[in-house]
């Protein structure tokens, strides 16, 4: 058989040379060299992506090409098979597909393998790892960047200013979701840095609250929002209550630490000022962070994910767990039930910042707001709080409220902060904390949830859908735990699997 006439590699980017040629002359011209600065870049801009997409489409048609040559030499060898193993007897050419990538669409032509009741096989399309849409994946990943960190809208205009008009909203938000679809996954798979046991492992959880669509508020929150529509439209909310428009949101933040001692004057101004002779102490700081959120799972979810990760960097519990939470009776009963469950041994601290306004309000029950004597009391209160003397604090300041005959409002103000501290004397240990060198403040989860959440989901006139919200919510964590570019090999390697299983594929997964 005379060998198929085909044309060379080179003779299949004469288009291409061409386009580049053209626009050569295109700038060599008169009217180009009168341009500004500004309109020569618009100009390349646009006329460069169109000589990307000729490449592209010049690279598609000689593959497409050689594909057929391959085939023509390869008659009477074995046939190819579906995913299902069952043989494809006839072979048809010439079959198109679109595919739009970052430069524009281009037109995919590669071989059909067809038998009867059967579908269609194309190992061409198995070869480029085409999608199962239209878009390419770098199209996808293009929209994740741009729609994580601005509005759809926003996100869809940046990919038409660099792409041109190539891709909708409706299909960036499922571009959006598809992309995450793997991240649950990835951390299943992915095996974290090992750490010494003398550093500390510390978890910390919280909440947020995200504006969502009717339809994707939980049971009673609908209800609720139903029930007060039933009621008539009224000017403005009582106080304490709530528009019953947000869905809670749990975020978790897991990251090592290395012990930085301290003492209470290193976090509380002394009264009389600063010795210049001892400068504070720097405190501990988060080193290879990890945080997850999800508006779909349940908080008990969530904690056990938390828990996850913080056992694959401790599997056998040598580290000293730390726990931090704002007070929240349920978190810390999710918390301790997940720790039971597994054998861990927990410190629980309170948020040090929590404690502090709850003294801060009982300071100015005794002094005006503002005033030197506020700042002492405050100042005095929370040293001996930090120098593990909670239940001290409490006792003393009800009596001075009493010795003074305090009116019941001014009163209450030092009852509640009485409350919350005896009722959390076993989170106070601050002076453990201290000299072990310690986080005492939930500082990194609530960055956690202004970054992940305030940011981006609760964007002037944002509601959000189930499915977008946590796409999105996971796509930002996965981004801000610097992992987004090892996630996409992973997401695109499960993607080629479920789309071009192999009749000979066994069950394996892979790893991170």
């Amino acid at each position: 058989m005379e060998p198929y006439d085909a044309l060379s590699e080179l003779d299949a980017y004469v288009a291409s040379r061409d386009a580049f040629e053209c626009l050569v002359s295109t700038l060599a011209g008169a009217p180009a060299r009168g341009m500004a600065h500004d309109e020569l870049e618009l100009l390349l801009e646009q006329q460069g992506r169109k000589l990307l997409r000729q490449l592209m489409q010049d690279h598609l048609d000689l593959r497409a090409r050689t594909e057929e040559a391959a085939a023509r030499l390869s008659a009477g060898q074995p046939r190819v098979r579906g995913p299902e193993g069952q043989a494809r007897t006839w072979r048809e050419s010439n079959h198109p597909r679109w595919l739009t990538c970052v430069f524009g669409p281009v037109r995919v032509t590669r071989i059909a393998y067809r038998g009867r009741g059967v579908s269609n096989v194309h190992p061409a399309d198995a070869e480029l790892s085409l999608p199962a849409g239209r878009h390419s994946r770098g199209l996808a990943r293009l929209a994740v960047l741009e729609a994580v960190r601005g509005s759809f809208d926003q996100a869809q205009a940046a990919i038409e200013r660099r792409c041109g008009k190539v891709l909708g909203k409706r299909r960036l938000k499922e571009l959006v979701v598809a992309a995450a679809v793997d991240i649950a996954a990835y951390y299943t798979a992915k095996i974290p840095t090992p750490c010494t046991r003398e550093m500390p492992l510390v978890l910390q959880v919280d909440g947020k609250g995200v504006v969502m669509r009717p339809e994707a508020l939980r049971d009673t929150t609908r209800r609720s929002a139903a029930k007060a529509a039933a009621a008539g439209r009224r000017g403005r909310l009582a106080p304490g209550e709530k528009p019953n428009r947000k869905r809670m949101a749990t975020v978790a933040c897991v990251f090592d630490t290395a012990p930085a001692p301290r003492r209470p004057h290193d976090i509380i101004h002394p009264p009389g000022g600063r010795s210049e002779s001892r400068p504070p102490r720097p405190g501990p700081k988060a080193e290879r962070k990890w945080c997850t959120a999800s508006v779909i799972r349940s908080p008990e979810q969530v904690v056990a994910d938390a828990f996850d990760q913080a056992e694959a960097r401790d599997p056998q519990h040598l580290r000293e767990w730390i726990v931090l939470v704002d007070g929240a009776r349920h978190q810390l009963d999710l918390i301790h039930t997940e720790a039971a469950r597994r054998g861990i041994r927990l410190n629980v601290l309170l948020d040090f910042v929590h404690v502090a306004e709850y003294c801060w309000t009982a300071a100015h029950a005794f002094h005006p707001p503002g005033s030197r004597e506020a700042e002492t009391w405050a100042a005095e209160k929370l040293t001996v709080i930090l120098a593990g003397h909670a239940e001290r604090a409490a006792t003393e300041m009800t009596a001075q409220a009493t010795a003074e005959h305090l009116p019941a409002a001014r009163r209450d103000a030092v009852a509640t902060c009485h409350r919350y501290l005896t009722s959390h004397l076993d989170q106070l240990h601050y002076d453990t904390a201290l000299k072990a060198g310690w986080p005492i403040a939930t500082g990194a989860v609530e960055g956690a949830c202004r970054h992940l959440i305030a940011d981006r989901l609760d964007i002037t006139g944002a509601r959000w859908g189930l499915d977008g919200a946590e796409a999105v919510l996971q796509l930002r964590a996965l981004i801000t735990n610097g992992d987004f570019q090892d996630y996409r090999v992973f997401h695109a390697a499960r993607e080629h699997q479920r789309l071009y299983p192999s009749p000979d594929q066994h069950n394996y997964s892979l790893t991170a």
